[in-house]
């Protein structure tokens, strides 16, 4: 570990072998030893090479940083709940790493999955606490609250349920980068939500130049069915696999369309055809949705099999087999054949 630790420091350092070997008095085939792990540097070189690279000796002890970023995300893929202790030693290593490199994207990235983690498992830990509120009395206002702040669900008060934040976060980050795609899509989602459609006009057709796609096609769609104009909102979901024929979002955006309008075995076929245009590794969205469609037509056999392809496509086109992205789609599996089971 202290011989990689300092290969690390090294070239992040911009310092040569042999430039750290003359600071420290011994040969520059020393130093290529110590960071291939052939040998490692005698203890008493410790206080100079800290010295030297700006860190504290415990620093040489502690896994590298591609190791330590690693571990850090593999840990988020697979835990379902990260424990207190691992969850602030990954804190105090990312916060350390910005102290070095306040623009460290991957460390800010990091960092803000770990609080967003914590907060998804802590609000699984809240649902199931206000469900068993509610369970033992149905009119207990709190516990309704809580279920629904759990599960981001509709309060019905329109202040609280808006996403009038987010919609100005992105309005500004857009006035600095207009040609943003991400901003852009992610202010026309909000406003659509919260059915700012005549405001979103503007920038569908924004979206249109920055990105040639369906996503225009997607939005007018969506800004015509809010405006209860059913046969427009297909036609322009209908034109989006018309005119782009070859993107798979495409075919899984019009399944969602379908499934707006009740039309599930069309929605069905969409999604079929949104994953069978993939190649690996393949994008399952198609199947969650078919999962959730399936379920709400009381299909549960067929919702079991969506979640058990799902499993599959971890495992074929990821190499995944356990941990928490397996482990949802598991228990999925359970709930749905406990309820297969009481409707029959």
């Amino acid at each position: 570990m202290i011989g990689k630790q300092i290969k690390q420091l090294r070239t992040q350092n911009q310092v040569k072998q042999d430039e750290l070997a003359e600071y420290l008095g011994v040969s520059y085939q020393a130093v290529s030893k110590w960071e291939n792990g052939a040998s490692d540097p005698d203890i008493s070189l410790l206080p100079k090479l800290a010295i030297f690279f700006g860190v504290t000796i415990d620093e040489f002890f502690e896994l590298p940083y591609e190791e330590q970023m690693q571990r850090i995300e593999n840990m988020m893929w697979r835990e379902r709940r990260i424990s207190p202790d691992n969850f602030d030693r990954s804190v105090d290593f990312l916060e350390g790493r910005l102290k070095n490199d306040p623009k460290d994207i991957r460390a800010l990235g990091n960092l803000a999955s770990m609080y967003n983690h914590r907060a998804r498992s802590d609000h699984e830990l809240a649902s199931d606490y206000a469900q068993k509120v509610l369970s033992i009395d149905p009119e207990d206002k709190g516990g309704w609250v809580d279920f629904l702040e759990a599960n981001n669900g509709l309060c019905g008060d329109e202040w609280y349920d808006n996403h009038f934040e987010v919609i100005r976060y992105f309005k500004d980050l857009l006035e600095k980068n207009p040609k943003n795609y991400l901003a852009l899509y992610a202010l026309l989602e909000n406003m659509i939500a919260d059915a700012r459609y005549d405001e979103a006009l503007p920038y569908i057709e924004q979206i249109k130049k920055v990105k040639k796609d369906h996503q225009y096609l997607l939005y007018l769609g969506d800004v015509a069915f809010g405006k209860g104009k059913v046969d427009e909102a297909l036609k322009y979901w209908e034109q989006m696999v018309t005119d782009f024929p070859d993107i798979w979002q495409a075919h899984c955006s019009l399944g969602d369309g379908y499934a707006k309008l009740g039309m599930y075995d069309k929605a069905i076929e969409a999604y079929e055809k949104s994953f069978a245009m993939q190649e690996a590794p393949r994008i399952a969205e198609g199947l969650c949705s078919m999962a959730q469609v399936h379920e709400m037509r009381n299909e549960f056999e067929k919702a079991i099999n969506d979640y058990k392809r799902l499993i599959e496509n971890l495992k074929d086109d990821y190499g995944v087999t356990d941990g928490e992205q397996v482990d949802r789609y598991v228990r999925e599996i359970a709930r749905l054949k406990k309820m297969n089971k009481n409707t029959n």
